[in-house]
């Protein structure tokens, strides 16, 4: 299925967002060291993070924490990819059935664009709340 870029509506919105002045998001994994975790399949959250939006709120649960990259990337592959792939019930890929990252090849991938951000720039951009519950994936 090709998707028309310029025409398509919920892209048009996605675009939208880096040009807003307060972007609010969640992260899929927050390192000790404080170092934010995410994969996104057309990269509008991840392009609004690193450049956009004159601020950014990134809200984060305690359930997302993590001790190092490998383990942030582990987290996401085989526990918040598969399951939100499972929340979109039009997509069409192998961790949907197997629970789990095969580093697939499907035209419904969720986990296009991988970011890691370790700072911020300017200073103070990205705010980081951290929230003692279990939130999201």
């Amino acid at each position: 299925m090709s998707v028309d870029i310029e025409n398509h509506w919920q892209l048009r919105l996605d675009r939208c967002a880096l040009h807003c002045d307060l972007f609010f998001a969640g992260s899929n994994a927050v390192t000790a060291d404080g170092k934010l975790v995410m994969p996104d399949m057309v990269g509008n959250r991840t392009a609004a993070i690193t450049f956009g939006p004159r601020h950014v709120v990134i809200c984060v649960g305690r359930n997302k924490l993590t001790t190092n990259v490998a383990t942030a990337m582990e987290r996401i592959k085989n526990y918040a990819a598969p399951i939100n792939a499972l929340c979109h019930t039009n997509m069409k890929t192998p961790c949907r059935k197997t629970g789990h990252c095969l580093d697939c090849k499907s035209p419904d991938r969720i986990c296009n664009s991988w970011t890691i951000t370790e700072k911020s720039w300017p200073k103070g951009r990205i705010r980081v709340v951290l929230i003692n519950q279990d939130l999201g994936l």
